[in-house]
C-alpha cells in the first residue's frame, strides 16, 4: 500500500508492505537503484546507509512498543530514501509514531505552515525525532513498571516478581539491541547528509544524535535499576529460604531427641526404667517437656529464635 503526503514542494511517500509492482513503480518514478527495490520487498536484518547521487538510503530498526503490542517483541524495520524534495519510508507493520506524524504532516500541509523546511532532510529530522520520542515514552512506561515491581518486592511478593523482572529484562534487551545499532548508521548518515544537504543542516544532524544518546542513556539507566532490583529480590528470596531452612533445622533438632526418647520407651523390653511405675507416662512426658524447654531456652540465648 502506498500513501502520498505533500507539503508545498516536499513529497512524502509512505509504503507499507509493498508489492513487487508498487516497488517497481517507485523505481521508475524516482530512478531508484534495483538493489533498493529488492530491499524494499523484504525486511533486512541489519541497518545500513548508502549514499547515491540523488538520494540517501538508510535502514533503521525500532523496538515494537508495549502500548501497541501486549509485550515487547522483535524489532520493526523502517527503510528511508531521502532525496532533495522527497522522502520515501518503507515498512512492514503498523508503526504508531509514523501514523501520528502523518496526521501532523497533513495538518501542516492544510494550514500551510513552514515547519518542514525547504528540503526533505527536515522531514527526516522531524520523523526521527518523533520516533525517538516514542521510544523515550515507552522507556518511561517501562520505568513505571519497574517502580511497581519495586513496591511489590518490598510487600512480600518476591517469588512472583522473578517472572516480572525477567519480562522487563527481555524488553530492555530488545530495546538495547535495536537502538545500539543506530550509532554507526547515524554517524554515516551525518557524514553523507552534510555533503547532500549542506553545512546548514548540521545543527539538525547534531540534534538527531542528541536524541539518540538520550535514548541510550535512558536504556542504560533502566538496566541499572533492573539489576539492582533483581539483586535485592534475590537477596530477599535467599533470606526467606534461609529462615525456612533455619526453622526446619530447629524443629528437626528438637523433635529428633524427643522421637528417640519415645522410641526407647516404646521398646518391647522387660527391664525399661520408669516403665511400670505409678505415673510412668506423666514422668516421661515431664522429662520430654523439660528437655524441650531447655532446648528452646538455649536457642533463645543464642538468638537463633
Amino acid at each position: 500500500m502506498i500513501q502520498e503526503y505533500r507539503h508545498r514542494n516536499l513529497l512524502w511517500i509512505d509504503v507499507v508492505a509493498p508489492t513487487k509492482e508498487e516497488a517497481l513503480s517507485l523505481m521508475d518514478r524516482f530512478g531508484l537503484d534495483p538493489l533498493i527495490v529488492e530491499e524494499l520487498l523484504s525486511p533486512t536484518l541489519k541497518p545500513k546507509v548508502d549514499l547515491y547521487k540523488e538520494y540517501i538510503y538508510l535502514i533503521l530498526h525500532f523496538p515494537a512498543v508495549r502500548h501497541s503490542h501486549k509485550e515487547a517483541r522483535e524489532n520493526q524495520e523502517i527503510d528511508f530514501i531521502v532525496g532533495k524534495d522527497f522522502i520515501i519510508t518503507g515498512r512492514y507493520d503498523t508503526i504508531d509514531p509514523l501514523h501520528k506524524f502523518s496526521k501532523e504532516f497533513e495538518v501542516n500541509s492544510i494550514l500551510d505552515r513552514s515547519q518542514f523546511g525547504d528540503h526533505a532532510g527536515f522531514i527526516f529530522f522531524y520523523m526521527i525525532r518523533k520516533l525517538y520520542k516514542s521510544v523515550i515514552h515507552e522507556l518511561d512506561f517501562l520505568g513505571d513498571k519497574l517502580q511497581e515491581i519495586e513496591g511489590r518486592i518490598f510487600s512480600g511478593k518476591e517469588k512472583e516478581m522473578v517472572f516480572e523482572l525477567s519480562k522487563a529484562s527481555r524488553s530492555l534487551l530488545i530495546f538495547k539491541q535495536a537502538m545500539r545499532l543506530h550509532r554507526e548508521v547515524l554517524e554515516s548518515f551525518d557524514s553523507a547528509a552534510k555533503k547532500f544537504f549542506g553545512e546548514d543542516f548540521q545543527y539538525h544532524l547534531k540534534s538527531i544524535s542528541g536524541s539518540y544518546w538520550r535514548v541510550m542513556s535512558l536504556i542504560e539507566s533502566k538496566i541499572d535499576t533492573l539489576q539492582e532490583l533483581r539483586a535485592t529480590n534475590n537477596s530477599l528470596l535467599s533470606t526467606k529460604e534461609n529462615e525456612i531452612m533455619k526453622t526446619l533445622a530447629i524443629v528437626s533438632f528438637i523433635t529428633f531427641p524427643l522421637t528417640l526418647v519415645a522410641t526407647i520407651f516404646g521398646m518391647n523390653a522387660k527391664d525399661l526404667p520408669i516403665i511400670g511405675q505409678p505415673g510412668d507416662f506423666w514422668i516421661i512426658m515431664t522429662v520430654m517437656l523439660i528437655f524441650t524447654g531447655l532446648v528452646f531456652s538455649y536457642f533463645h540465648h543464642k538468638n537463633w529464635l
